[in-house]
């Protein structure tokens, strides 16, 4: 194996086995699962690494930066939707106000000739992680302000209220050049670690850490930047299974399942829904930096409702509504679908040229009727999603039958 295999085996070993250690019976303990998982995806990454085409591989790995991210967005809204009943069709705003206040957040000023092509309210030059919390924090905002009169009112006004900030946050940044450049791409947006696979390295590594990573190249980052994406939803879902067995879960469900019953048990049904609404809406924001900084050049056209809300819904409700499993499982396999379907079309464009000539021109709208179906397959045959939601009695309850 050479240097530059073995280098992208670990980092594909770190997710892989976090997926091995999950697929192991919860019952086994941790002492045991953990080293099965990683000798388990140690060996997939390696058998991974030699086997697969390197073309083939580069866009299996792009993929799953992509699906990564949107299984960030979909533990969002699994937070509203699944465990507490919210329905955000606003996707799409707390998305773009993280990506774009992470652009601003870790660009610096453009100067000079730039001056005049770029414009942008300001540009702090910060580290990567400040510009994802700041994301977090600004879509955080941003739930507080637009939740804060609706939740509690009809469960409809929030569906109302979502699709119309989403509608003009999009509008705001369309149109306000002096926010982010408002028609134009906002470029320049820095990628993380990105050192890693440039000739100077990273200064602050140490030595033997360096030299591991000196057979690397600059097309190598998406490997890098795959090991970041799953680092963030590995530790996201750690922390929702955390918070869903939790007392505050378990209110969450409350509330879902009757909030009158709530209410006359003392509950403030409102605040805790805006809690939630609010959780789910840092996570969207955070998902929305890390679609910016891999993207590197974002514009308003990126946030469109189909591919920033419409898509996220079709993934949690095929992955399974009410379970953190099933929201990522559902963005890699509509993720799949989604990107699947433009091999499809491009496969049957003589077809249906020899059908119409107009035909082939109207390929694309072919992908929106395969994500019909599958919506279509969800609603009559697995209305619970491929992984249902999870029914547990927490420890206390055991404890206390006990």
């Amino acid at each position: 194996m050479s240097d530059v295999a073995f280098i992208k085996s670990l980092m594909l070993a770190l997710p892989l086995a976090f997926l091995a250690g999950r697929m192991l019976p919860a019952r086994l303990p941790l002492a045991v699962r953990l080293p099965v998982g990683l000798v388990v995806g140690w060996l997939v990454a390696v058998a991974v690494t030699l086997v697969v085409p390197a073309g083939l591989m580069a866009y299996l790995v792009s993929f799953a930066v992509v699906g990564s991210i949107y299984a960030v967005i979909a533990l969002g809204l699994n937070v509203q939707w699944g465990y507490t009943g919210l329905f955000n069709i606003g996707i799409a705003a707390f998305f773009a106000v993280g990506a774009f206040t992470t652009a601003l957040v870790t660009t610096t000023q453009p100067t000079g000739v730039a001056a005049g092509f770029t414009q942008q309210a300001f540009g702090l030059g910060a580290p990567f992680l400040v510009g994802v919390l700041a994301a977090g924090l600004a879509a955080g905002v941003l739930a507080l302000v637009v939740g804060g009169p609706t939740l509690r009112l009809r469960d409809d006004y929030l569906a109302i209220a979502t699709i119309g900030i989403a509608e003009l946050v999009r509008l705001v940044f369309q149109n306000e050049r002096w926010l982010a450049n408002g028609p134009q791409p906002l470029r320049g947006i820095p990628q993380p670690l990105a050192c890693l696979v440039r000739d100077s390295g990273c200064a602050w590594l140490p030595a033997p850490l360096a030299s591991l990573f000196e057979p690397l190249a600059s097309r190598d980052y998406t490997y890098v930047y795959m090991l970041i994406t799953a680092l963030f939803v590995i530790v996201t879902f750690l922390v929702l299974e955390r918070a869903i067995r939790s007392p505050w879960g378990r209110l969450l469900r409350a509330v879902r399942e009757e909030e009158d019953a709530a209410a006359m048990n003392g509950k403030d049904v409102a605040r805790v829904k805006l809690q939630a609404f609010v959780v789910g809406a840092v996570i969207m924001g955070i998902g929305g930096a890390l679609y910016a900084h891999y993207m590197v050049s974002i514009d308003y056209s990126h946030f469109d409702p189909l591919y920033a809300t419409f898509l996220i819904w079709v993934m949690l409700m095929l992955g399974g509504s009410g379970n953190n499993r099933g929201a990522i499982l559902g963005a890699f396999v509509i993720w799949g679908v989604w990107t699947g379907t433009a091999f499809v079309v491009d496969a049957i464009r003589p077809a249906l040229a020899a059908l119409s000539p107009e035909l082939p021109a109207r390929g694309p709208y072919l992908r929106l009727m395969f994500i019909a179906f599958v919506l279509l397959f969800i609603l009559l045959f697995r209305p619970k999603g491929l992984i249902g939601e999870e029914r547990f009695v927490s420890r206390h309850s055991e404890d206390r039958g006990r």
